[in-house]
């Protein structure tokens, strides 16, 4: 609770930021079914599937499937970034919105995108049920990784925490380095 609390007076110092148009969100579609799939390996019994689809701007999106858990990575080289190998210890299923959370650009206004949020459904296999919305970080080589995971049951503005989650500690983050945070998931 007390990291809920020292995140939320953090971003409080957001407001100023989010308010002269720095940060924006933009939305992509996650259908299995119209990515171009990979055969699954079949010397791997635990192996579901690959897919390769297309996010904002045409970047590559790297959706995998084993043992019951998705593994979601962004970019053209997303099959060795970390984030291909991070995924929730519950059996999970993904949603089918993307959302980018875009930075403007202060020099030329340009946006680009700095991270995603993405909706995990979980089932813990005793039936309790879950959401979790998943903050990727978006960056150079070896830089693509889970920056944060907000509980999106418990927290009644979950939305809201994940985009605050992606602008304050995307930048700073360091992938293999530093380890994502939690925000409202029950312990």
């Amino acid at each position: 609770m007390k990291r809920l609390t020292v995140l939320v007076a953090c971003l409080s110092a957001a407001v100023p930021a989010l308010a002269n148009g720095l940060f924006e969100s933009a939305y992509t579609k996650l259908d299995l079914a119209k990515c171009q799939g990979e055969p699954p390996n079949p010397d791997d019994p635990v192996a579901g599937g690959t897919w390769w689809c297309e996010g904002y701007g045409g970047l590559p999106v790297r959706v995998a499937e084993g043992d019951l858990r998705f593994l979601v990575s962004y970019g053209a080289n997303a099959a060795e970034e970390p984030a291909a190998g991070e995924t929730l210890p519950a059996f999970n299923t993904i949603g089918t919105t993307l959302e980018w959370r875009l930075e403007r650009d202060r020099s030329n206004g340009s946006l680009h995108p700095i991270a995603t949020i993405l909706r995990y459904f979980t089932d813990s296999g005793t039936g309790e049920k879950g959401q979790v919305l998943v903050v990727t970080k978006l960056g150079g080589p070896g830089q693509v990784c889970h920056i944060g995971y907000v509980d999106a049951l418990l927290n009644r503005d979950a939305n809201v925490v994940a985009r605050q989650v992606a602008e304050q500690a995307a930048a700073g983050f360091v992938c293999g380095q530093d380890r994502p945070g939690t925000y409202g998931l029950a312990r």
